[in-house]
């Protein structure tokens, strides 16, 4: 990403990041079938935003052995932000849990 290339308007940013984020968190069985699989919802907590930029970007992905992203179908970088921010992540809840459902 261009570093500092168009400055972001902070009230935009900080919205965006006081929005509700999720994860999705599978932990399997010794025998590697899924004994936890859940979305869970956390939020940032403690937002001091510092800064904030835009610019043009680029996404390179590259094979992994655990999490091979370099197979995903990536066809265009919409946008990109940076920022630097003091935050603290917020304890999560589950807000789906696929095993009981």
């Amino acid at each position: 990403m261009g570093y500092k290339h168009r400055y972001v308007d902070h009230d935009t940013v900080l919205k965006s990041m006081r929005a509700p984020n999720f994860i999705l968190k599978i932990i399997p069985h010794v025998d590697a079938t899924a004994r936890i699989c859940e979305l869970v919802r956390f939020q940032l907590e403690d937002i001091t935003l510092k800064e904030a930029w835009t610019g043009p970007a680029a996404l390179g992905l590259f094979p992994h052995a655990l999490c091979d992203v370099a197979r995903l179908p990536v066809r265009e970088v919409v946008s990109a932000l940076h920022f630097k921010a003091d935050l603290t992540l917020g304890l999560g809840t589950v807000a789906f849990d696929y095993m009981t459902k």
